[in-house]
């Protein structure tokens, strides 16, 4: 079923080194997507849906993310982001795995995937990057939603008072269980019901995930201010107007994920994608499924419609 590799390179906060991994078709490649996973977890959760796309023959390469995963060389550093605006680091550290596996693979197709946190993050790159980005064919907006500027003011005031008492490296459960807003209170958000998880409703999934150290960590108050900043400005009408029109986008989500709002933040954002003048959005809302539609029951389903996609858009 092909190879795996990892490899790393230093990120735009100076120091990390992102750990980085890659998975390879056993013959002649058609396309490469690039995964970015999303907060409180790692790239090698994404093997499944690698080696099912590896299969197709996908080159998918994806990385750790500044604070976690194998880009820390500590455990107390999972979480931990020093840069003044992470986000921007993220965002770099984004374009430079990009750049660099573009120059690999010139003439193939290109894609990106971002889940969760990661979603935000592609959303930021696609507005801050497009000048860049004229040889991307397409991106997969998984696991979004749309917040209010005003609840991110709200979160983001008391993430600056928390951080001048504290300091930035405080990790607040306080902040933590603040962004476990309304739509997830009919869940378990912390390992104690596994079968009312608001992840999925895959019980296999959802322990693995509470018995990995690389996903129960808290993150830093610097790190809640990245994810917040960049959740703000993705939902500004200043960032989807930068975006590329003619980049086809996908964006897909399950009707019962809080971070969508049950699917109405997910649909906001494709309307807003739309109303910005983007060509080519499909919204696709899974019946059921909850936050982790890659490790959902449905999941062969979800792989092979995004499969499906990517290969019609290639």
């Amino acid at each position: 079923m092909g190879n795996q590799e990892t490899y790393t390179f230093v990120s735009k906060d100076g120091h990390s080194v992102i750990h980085c991994r890659k998975w390879l078709p056993d013959r002649e490649p058609v396309a490469v997507l690039q995964l970015v996973h999303g907060m409180v977890e790692y790239i090698e959760r994404y093997d499944e849906f690698a080696t099912f796309l590896a299969s197709k023959g996908y080159v998918v390469v994806g990385h750790d993310h500044i604070g976690h995963g194998q880009s820390v060389t500590k455990d107390e550093e999972l979480g931990i982001m020093t840069g003044k605006h992470p986000a921007d680091d993220m965002v770099e550290d984004i374009y430079t795995h990009y750049a660099k596996t573009k120059k690999e693979y010139p003439n193939l197709p290109y894609f990106i995937l971002g889940h969760s946190m990661g979603s935000y993050m592609l959303r930021k790159f696609l507005s801050d990057k497009t000048a860049y980005l004229e040889e991307l064919t397409g991106a997969v907006i998984m696991g979004t939603g749309q917040e209010s500027a005003g609840t991110c003011n709200g979160g983001l005031a008391v993430i600056a008072v928390l951080s001048l008492l504290k300091g930035k490296n405080y990790r607040s459960t306080f902040v933590r269980d603040m962004t476990y807003s309304a739509p997830y209170k009919q869940y378990d958000c912390y390992g104690n019901d596994y079968a009312n998880s608001w992840l999925s409703k895959n019980i296999q999934s959802v322990e693995k995930y509470y018995h990995d150290k690389y996903c129960t960590f808290t993150f830093s108050l610097n790190a809640y201010k990245g994810l917040v900043e960049a959740t703000k400005y993705v939902g500004t009408k200043a960032c989807v107007e930068k975006m590329r029109k003619t980049l086809p986008l996908l964006v897909v989500s399950g009707d019962e994920d809080p971070v969508g709002n049950m699917g109405k933040g997910t649909t906001a954002a494709a309307d807003a994608f739309k109303a910005a003048g983007i060509k080519d959005v499909t919204l696709k809302l899974y019946r059921g499924d909850r936050h982790e539609i890659l490790n959902e029951l449905d999941r062969e389903q979800v792989y092979e419609d995004i499969y499906q996609w990517l290969e019609a858009h290639k």
